[in-house]
């Protein structure tokens, strides 16, 4: 299913960037995921073998209103094709897609208590100037770090945290 994904999200990625929408189709795409993702019902009637593809295929055309028709053809092939459960799998794809198109890399900041605007935007700098690419900065508050700094990097992770350095310590002496 991940393979199947990843060939639509990119079939879909190329389309959209011949025709300059890559922003539009990843914003209407997470628009439709998330109204399936938050209803059993429409879940139901797109994954589920016992409506047709036409039925379906009806049903998607009452459920888009103004949609691209990037978006609305492609939906339409994952009907015709079955391919409709791939959805979330494939939006995941697009994004990551969308993210290296853009530059854009996801660091994350984590730390015992909320750290000051300037301190995040400071290490969201840095980074960005170590990577050259345009940074997605998120912070958040996780007390069982004790203190110091966990910091995720796309999927590298800095985990300078006390809490690291005191399970590291209860290993080593585990050891000897």
């Amino acid at each position: 299913m991940e393979e199947i994904a990843q060939v639509y999200a990119r079939s879909l990625f190329e389309v959209a960037k011949e025709q300059d929408k890559l922003d539009v189709v990843r914003e209407q795409l997470g628009q439709f995921a998330e109204a399936l993702d938050g209803s059993h019902d429409l879940t139901t009637f797109f994954f589920a073998p016992y409506f047709s593809t036409e039925e379906k295929e009806q049903g998607l055309g009452k459920l888009l209103d103004g949609v691209d028709p990037v978006v609305e053809n492609f939906l339409q092939l994952l009907i015709e094709n079955h391919r409709m459960p791939a959805i979330f799998r494939l939006r995941r794809a697009y994004e990551v897609l969308w993210e290296h198109e853009n530059k854009l890399l996801p660091v994350t900041i984590t730390s015992a208590v909320a750290l000051d605007e300037t301190t995040v935007k400071s290490i969201g700098d840095a980074i960005g100037k170590q990577t050259g690419q345009q940074i997605e900065l998120t912070s958040t508050v996780d007390p069982d770090v004790l203190g110091g700094l966990i910091v995720r990097v796309g999927n590298s992770i800095l985990d300078a945290s006390i809490r690291n350095r005191l399970e590291n310590l209860r290993r080593s002496v585990a050891h000897t």
